[in-house]
């Protein structure tokens, strides 16, 4: 007989891992949510003895498109390295409710446990990112524009404003610094088009006010950001 998994002990967990902790010194409150977030999954991720390490089904399972470190060996899948914990496992569970369509992905996690989603969205954000090179200066300059400033004519907000200057983006939102400029045009063209639907409204409006070129050269210039 198998022997039964144990449940991950949640009632266990400390308080302070999800509280911001008090500092009595002159710093006042600081919040450590970000570390003891991600603290979180790998706990959780270890709590019960899971069918499949993290290491195993990347290497059997998500290697093939993701590559075996997080980098993507086609411009057609993202490069998961690095990656914010919280919204990959955020997109794997859309993914596996079907709120995100994709003929790839959803057979891919449709038997997948919560906690071997928290796994693995721990291992990807652990691994190292990289970043691309692009040859056209000119039109990174357009992009490091438009992404730091938007375009007030056209009504195109900065993107940093939500994906931060450094382009890594927050716990809601993903890291976008270093993604494969093709890539991060497809998922633009597929908020214009409606396509992609679970995720921010808001870049269904910004994805249809940006023109082609626009779209290029922010991509390109996330692409090459560290």
């Amino acid at each position: 007989m198998r022997e039964k998994r144990s449940e991950p002990a949640f009632a266990n967990m400390r308080t302070e891992a999800v509280l911001p902790c008090h500092d009595t010194g002159s710093k006042g409150l600081k919040m450590k949510k970000r570390p003891l977030f991600l603290a979180f999954f790998l706990s959780l991720a270890s709590a019960g003895a899971l069918a499949m390490s993290a290491d195993e089904r990347v290497a059997t399972q998500c290697a093939t498109c993701h590559g075996d470190k997080g980098q993507s060996v086609s411009p057609l899948f993202p490069s998961l390295a690095g990656q914010n914990p919280e919204y990959m496992v955020k997109q794997l569970n859309d993914f596996k409710s079907g709120k995100r369509n994709s003929e790839t992905m959803t057979p891919q996690v449709a038997e997948l446990t919560q906690e071997e989603i928290a796994a693995l969205a721990a291992w990807f954000a652990a691994q190292p990112t990289k970043q691309h090179r692009v040859g056209d200066e000119d039109l990174l300059a357009v992009g490091r524009y438009i992404y730091r400033k938007g375009n007030s004519w056209s009504g195109v907000p900065a993107c940093a404003d939500c994906h931060g200057a450094d382009g890594h983006g927050t716990t809601t939102l993903p890291r976008l610094a270093g993604q494969n400029s093709r890539y991060l045009l497809t998922q633009l063209k597929e908020f214009n088009q409606r396509t992609r639907t679970n995720d921010n409204q808001a870049m269904h409006l910004v994805a249809s006010r940006l023109t082609e070129m626009e779209a290029k050269a922010v991509a390109d210039y996330l692409s090459q950001m560290p």
